[in-house]
């Protein structure tokens, strides 16, 4: 299974099999789009940064409910959670997407605002590589973040959401989250297999392609 990061939360992931699969596209935000094709999309809620389905090519299947699918083979489960700290009261309800792709699973938190605390740690399970917010405001900061990372403890962890250079959304940049997981590696694109999972968790900040 190979990852490319698109930006913000946004990442394309193919099997081996040559299934795709592209998370949360995003809209307006100050960072160019590129011209993708998918066979699936996933969208964790709503938000113009996270639903511009209509920026991707191929005909692809969306999943934008809570849920339990088999797309091209690959298995995938939406489950709810909240926007913010307040039940969803103050920006609703959120998605957490898990799938396996190459025996691999992997679980994109969208825009996930709750702490990490209670059910929603039961609900994220142990996947091997976890996609997570870290820019705060809107979402869990990189603090928070990293708490997340002790409790689930995954092999791969990769921080999305987090500003850059030109991005017009009211975020922070990724260094919190670094600092608080003290080591990390960057990639212009990752390769895993079951195989080849690392046995400690490793924090990977992964280039815009």
């Amino acid at each position: 299974m190979k990852i490319n990061y698109i930006g913000h939360s946004c990442f394309l992931f193919r099997e081996s099999s040559g299934t795709t699969l592209l998370t949360d596209p995003y809209g307006d935000i100050g960072l160019s789009f590129p011209r993708l094709k998918s066979d699936i999309v996933t969208v964790s809620h709503s938000h113009y940064d996270h639903c511009n389905v209509g920026a991707v090519g191929g005909d692809p299947t969306i999943l934008s409910r809570a849920g339990k699918y088999t797309v091209r083979g690959v298995a995938i489960e939406a489950r709810e959670s909240y926007h913010d700290d307040a039940n969803g009261t103050k920006r609703g309800k959120n998605l957490i997407f898990t799938f396996e792709m190459d025996g691999v699973t992997v679980c994109h938190l969208g825009d996930l605002g709750q702490k990490a605390e209670g059910d929603i740690l039961e609900k994220i399970g142990k996947p091997d590589i976890l996609l997570i917010p870290v820019g705060g405001n809107y979402t869990i900061d990189g603090a928070e973040a990293a708490r997340y990372v002790r409790e689930i403890r995954p092999a791969v962890v990769i921080p999305m959401h987090y500003h850059v250079r030109g991005l017009t959304v009211d975020i922070s940049d990724e260094r919190q989250f670094l600092t608080a997981m003290g080591t990390f590696e960057r990639a212009k694109e990752a390769e895993f297999t079951a195989e080849t999972l690392p046995a400690a968790t490793k924090t990977l900040l992964l280039e815009r392609a």
